[in-house]
This record gives C-alpha cells, structure tokens and sequence, in this order.
C-alpha cells in the first residue's frame, strides 16, 4: 500500500537547511501567548488595491482598512505561533511547547483555512500562512529533541493545506503567474519538509523553475514590471520565497540555481541595484552562493534580518553557514 501513497516514495527524509535545527543558547524565559480562535469562515476579502487600474499600484485605504480587519484572526495566529516557536528554540520551556501544540491542533481539528469559497486576495492569505505556520512546525519538528507522538492531526492539517494551495496556483498561466505563484511554491516546499512529502517538494520545483523562467536578461520579471512605481518593490517580494526554495532544494541535493543561465543571481542584482528596503534573503543568498564584499557588508549592517513567513530570524538560522 506505500508503493501507491502518493509522496512515499523510498528516498531520503526531506530535511531543511542545517541552521533550522541548531542548538540555541537558552537566553529567554518561555512565553504562552492567548491565540485567536479558528479561522473557518470563506477566505473572501478585499483586496488593498480594490479600484486601482490594471497595474494595482494604487493603495485604496478604506479596503485596506477592511483586509486588515477581516484578516486580522489569521494575521494574529501567524504571529503568536512564530513569537512562540522562537521562545521554545530560545527558552526550552516545555510550557510554551504545549501551547503551540494545542494552538495547531485547535485549528487543525477546525479545518481552518480550508474553504473552498475563495477569492484572489483569500487564496494569498492561505499560502501566506501557510509559509508561517508551515515553517514554525518543521523548526519544532527538526529540534534536537523528542516530540510528543501524537501530531499526526497537525501534520494532515498542514498537507491538506498545502494540497489546497497546489490547487489554488497550480497551471496558472505565465501572464498570471507573478509573486504569488512564487509564494505559493515556497509554502508548499516548507510544508513538503515538515511532513516529508516528496511531491509535495516536487511540485515547488516546477514552479521554481516556472519562475526562473520567466526572469529576463536584465534580471527582470515581466508580470512584476506592470505594478509601475511598486515594481522594484515587487521584484524584491517575488525574490524572496525563490531564494528559500532554492536555499531547501540545496538541503536536498537539488541545485536549482543554474536553472534559465543562473536566472536567480540576475534578479538578486536587479534588485539590490534598485531596492534595498527589505533584505532579509540576504542571509539565505549568501549561502547559495559566493556573496562580494559589497554584498556582505550590507548584510551584516542590516542584522538581524527577520521575516515570520521565511522561517523568523534568519540571521540566526543562516548566519553562521
């Protein structure tokens, strides 16, 4: 019956970059953190630009204001999960671990997060959260240490998740696939690690390689050049789950970055040339390739680099490889 179960494959664990399963110096007591209740409403929401031209550069605040409100249960479960997966790796308090546990598990026994009445804006919110919580149970899952057997409700919660999100961006035409393609593929690729399935992490490949594809000689992207005064702002979004999927393709063995003539190197340079306002995939760059002194000292100055939905600190989780 394995044979037949689709991401079972014999081969190797799935396993993240060696920084996710460091050893912290204990240096902060623990934290439990009250969390929102489940999410299981539609994941129908506005979206901030609703109004704009075909260019979707023009931020509407009063739909902003109602994302940010209808939003905000999912938004504030992301956070309370990544503050404490980064207490527990930097306190061990045993307390905070069952928080988080009974966190995942009271939205997984829900089904949170998995209605099928969708819209473009609910659609990225799943994967966004995907990319958070997805990332937070593999840093609990690769910690040196045991834990509880009895996950097995979380680990179906988040492939379900992630087989919804394959679903939602999966065959996209290349005029529609921009960054949230590419955000989708990096949740999925955290969560192919987190519950080792093989095609899973397979499926985050091919859109790597669809989006490596479509950078050009100047290391632009042509779906990202339409967003006007926003499209240096939206290269350097899109840049950031590429890197993370090439940084856990090279965990296993998978070298991606020659993929379209080193496609990814063009586009890093295009955006350090024009954008340096967010530069948290610095730190898992410069592992995937031989970064210039320029390059490193603008890293290091910028310490430490953060980001919930790339794993938290990834100074921390890179910083010494």
């Amino acid at each position: 019956m394995l044979l037949l179960a689709p991401g079972f494959a014999f081969s190797a664990p799935l396993v993240p970059p060696p920084g996710f399963a460091k050893i912290l110096a204990k240096t902060v007591s623990g934290k439990c953190i009250a969390l929102p209740a489940p999410y299981t409403g539609s994941l129908n929401f506005p979206s901030k630009y609703e109004g704009s031209d075909s260019a979707r550069a023009t931020l509407n605040p009063e739909a902003e204001q109602a994302f940010r409100a209808q939003t905000k249960q999912i938004v504030d479960f992301e956070r309370g999960i990544s503050t404490m997966v980064w207490r527990y790796k930097r306190s061990g308090d045993p307390a905070t671990l069952t928080c988080l546990l009974r966190g995942y598990r009271d939205w997984a026994k829900a089904g949170a997060l998995t209605s099928t009445q969708t819209n473009h804006t609910g659609r990225s919110m799943r994967k966004w959260a995907l990319a958070t919580l997805a990332t937070g149970w593999l840093e609990l899952k690769f910690m040196p240490r045991s834990m509880p057997d009895d996950t097995a409700d979380i680990d179906r919660w988040l492939s379900l998740l992630a087989d919804q999100v394959v679903k939602d961006w999966d065959g996209l035409a290349l005029s529609k696939t921009n960054n949230h393609s590419y955000w989708a593929a990096w949740s999925v690729m955290a969560t192919s690690v987190a519950v080792n399935r093989q095609d899973l992490f397979d499926w985050s490949l091919k859109e790597y390689r669809i989006a490596a594809g479509q950078i050009e000689a100047d290391g632009t992207l042509p779906n990202e050049r339409q967003r006007r005064q926003r499209a240096t702002a939206y290269h350097n979004y899109a840049l950031q789950p590429l890197v993370m999927i090439a940084s856990f393709a090279q965990a296993n063995n998978k070298d991606v970055m020659q993929e379209n003539n080193h496609a990814l190197i063009r586009l890093a340079r295009y955006v350090l040339q024009h954008d340096k306002s967010h530069l948290e995939w610095l730190e898992p760059y410069c592992t995937l390739i031989k970064c210039d002194n320029v390059t490193i000292t603008l890293r290091d100055n910028s310490r430490p680099l953060s980001n919930r939905r790339l794993g938290g600190d990834l100074t921390v989780l890179y910083g010494n490889q």
